[in-house]
Formats: C-alpha cells, structure tokens, sequence
C-alpha cells in the first residue's frame, strides 16, 4: 500500500527520559528517516507535543515535514506555521503562574513551548506530583474553554483547544505528497488517542507503542521495535501495517 506515515518523537523513536532534555536519539535512526522518507515520495513526518525546533536539534541535520505542539504549529516542505507565543497572552500569565508555584517542588518541570505548557513529575516524590498535578489542573480552569488540559505519562499539558495530532495529520493528508495515500500513525500515549480516533476513521492503520487501552489496532512493545521496523522499511522491506501485531 502507499502510505504516509507520521510519528510521535518521545516514547515512539525515542524513550521517554526522566527529564525532556535528557532524551537519547539511537545511533541511525535519522539515516533510516531519511532513507524512508525518500522512499515514501516525502510523505513522512513527525507529529509531537515538541516544538518543532527542538525536534530539529534531536534529528539534526534532517529537517523532516512536522507537526510540533500538539498541531499548534506545522511545517511543509520547509515552510513553519502556527506557534507565536505573542498570540497567547492569557497563557503566558499562566506560565509564569505555574513557574512560581511549582519553584519550590522538587523535580517538577515547567516546559515551557511558548504557544503551550507542560508541567513534568516523573521525578517527584508523590505529594509534590499531586500538587503539581492539582496546579496544572487549577490553570487550565482559570483559562477557560480556549485552552484544553492533556494529561499524559506523569505530565500535564495546556494547548490550545483547536490543536490536535488528529488536525494536523488530516491538515497534511490535505495536501502533496500525503493526499491520496492510507495515514499510518505511531504514537504511545494517552494524548495520541485523539488521533488514533481519527486515523480509525480515515480508513488508515493506527500503531500503539507499548501497554495501555486504546483505540489503536495494532501494537508494537516499545520504540526500539519502532525502530527496527522503520529501519526494514528504509531498507526496502514491505511496507504492510496491516501485518502488525493487533492491539
């Protein structure tokens, strides 16, 4: 089949470190990228709550078609989109809310992305990460129906309400090269169910990265067999979703 592919970054090629900074990209995956994506026509990109720079300094010097910050912001063919952080007064004084009352909590993380926010407690021991849980929460309230609350794997995030993974995969299936091709989606979180959602009703193949319920209808056990498959696929191997392992 003719696909185009897109992938989540953390916890689907890469795995999900104790800090956003810390995370470790496995020797040839970029190469192996890159290979597929010329492969495919181009029509292969990564879709992820990272700003789409920072996932330009993971994968450097690629600088693949992406999706950054939930779908706040897109890039295609070169060209960036979406994700001034000028255009969210309201939630930058939430930023700067959140930064004070999380300061003196130990190992929790303010992600700042500009146009969104993430607030980190892997790290923190549990009272600390229910307080943070509880102050994210309390700030995405106190914004109001423009903004949504996405919580994930000991994070929770603030985006715009009008961004998901599930638009800004159907913005690119819009358009050259993606348009007339099946959408084949990997991700390994909660915030990827939207989107695997969508991709089910698109009549594409929707890919879950390790345990947890889901809507997805295949699975894969964690990002290193992500890896060894895109890398078979780069090579010239068969590209057939559909022979997954189910979900």
């Amino acid at each position: 089949m003719d696909i185009a592919l897109f992938l989540d970054f953390d916890g689907t090629l890469a795995e999900i470190a104790p800090r956003p900074d810390a995370v470790q990209v496995e020797p040839g995956l970029v190469e192996d990228l890159e290979r597929l994506r010329a492969r495919l026509d181009g029509a292969l990109a990564i879709v992820t709550g990272r700003p789409v720079t920072v996932i330009d300094g993971f994968l450097a010097p690629s600088r693949l078609d992406a999706a950054g910050l939930h779908g706040v912001e897109r890039r295609v063919a070169g060209a960036l989109t979406g994700g001034r952080a000028e255009d969210h007064p309201d939630l930058r004084r939430q930023v700067a809310r959140l930064q004070a009352e999380t300061a003196a909590l130990a190992q929790v993380l303010i992600e700042d992305k500009g146009a969104s926010v993430a607030v980190h407690w892997r790290l923190a021991n549990p009272d600390d990460a229910l307080r943070a849980e509880t102050l994210v929460k309390g700030a995405a309230e106190a914004l109001g129906a423009e903004y949504r609350l996405q919580l994930g794997k000991a994070v929770g995030e603030i985006v715009p309400a009008q961004a998901t993974k599930a638009h800004a995969i159907r913005a690119f299936m819009a358009q050259a090269p993606y348009a007339g091709r099946v959408p084949v989606f990997f991700g390994d979180d909660r915030t990827d169910e939207i989107a695997f959602a969508s991709i089910n009703e698109d009549g594409g193949v929707a890919v879950r990265v390790g345990d947890g319920e889901t809507v997805a209808r295949r699975r894969l056990p964690d990002p290193a067999a992500v890896r060894a498959l895109l890398s078979n696929w780069a090579a010239g191997g068969a590209i057939d979703p559909d022979a997954l392992p189910p979900a």
